[in-house]
């Protein structure tokens, strides 16, 4: 059910069936040791393996979001709130121009965060349309079996290090790095984040056993697939008699 694996005749039909998608957003940043797309790989990992078993198609990652604090380590993007949330209303816009009515927005980057207010805003001028807004990681089930296993946990720490986000090179050292000041990271300019982070893991080991993450991830999968299933504020609106919600009558090519 991803949307690079279908046709636009697929989606067609899809939505003759079911008018919810989901589309995941993340960021390229750095990560410590990890990939710097993480967040791009989390969020559509756990949109995909969520929505799968309910049918419901989901939309390519969008790869780049808000992290300028970053920008002193090397490979890290950053788009401006400004172009960010114009283009995330955008993608919303024609998602929903084609029949989709239940958009699932699964973050998997802090910083896109305050982009929830734009896709709100976009979703109450469309009459008819839900947006729901899931930032996977930081759901209530997934942290607290995060928190489950150890207390200490943050950015480009053990909690983000899934097979799917390692990288071949040097390992990290497996010492646990104590948390950052969250109140003083705020206040420096991007050079100085590199300065008082280091590698760039905001606190925690850089990584815990596979058998761990794969009970967190397990947890993630449910609860995402939990929200797409019962999450909305009202049920789907039928499709009207004769047509299939793209508003075409079956068979007529009209």
């Amino acid at each position: 059910m991803r949307i690079r694996d279908m046709n636009w005749m697929q989606v067609e039909a899809q939505l003759g069936r079911d008018d919810r998608a989901v589309l995941p957003i993340g960021s390229t940043e750095q990560h410590a040791y990890l990939s710097l797309a993480t967040d791009v790989v989390l969020a559509e990992r756990v949109a995909i393996e969520a929505a799968e078993p309910l049918e419901v198609p989901v939309f390519p990652a969008l790869p780049y979001g808000m992290t300028p604090g970053f920008m002193a380590y090397p490979g890290t993007v950053t788009v401006s709130p400004v172009h960010y949330f114009a283009f995330l209303r955008d993608v919303l816009e024609s998602i929903a121009s084609h029949g989709f009515r239940r958009i699932m927005v699964v973050n998997g980057h802090g910083g896109n965060t305050p982009a929830k207010v734009a896709a709100y805003e976009w979703m109450a001028q469309r009459a008819g349309v839900q947006v729901l807004w899931h930032d996977w990681w930081n759901a209530p089930a997934t942290m607290a079996r995060v928190r489950s296993v150890d207390l200490v946990a943050s950015h480009a720490s053990w909690m983000e290090n899934f097979e799917w986000t390692r990288v071949v090179g040097p390992e990290p050292p497996d010492v646990q790095k104590s948390l950052v000041d969250l109140a003083r990271l705020s206040t420096l300019d991007p050079r100085a984040t590199r300065e008082y982070l280091g590698d760039g893991n905001f606190g925690g080991r850089p990584r815990r056993s596979d058998e761990e993450m794969a009970g967190i991830w397990r947890t993630a999968v449910e609860e995402t697939r939990e929200l797409l299933s019962h999450g909305w504020s009202v049920p789907a609106a039928p499709a009207p008699a004769g047509r299939d919600r793209t508003g075409v009558k079956p068979g007529s090519g009209v």
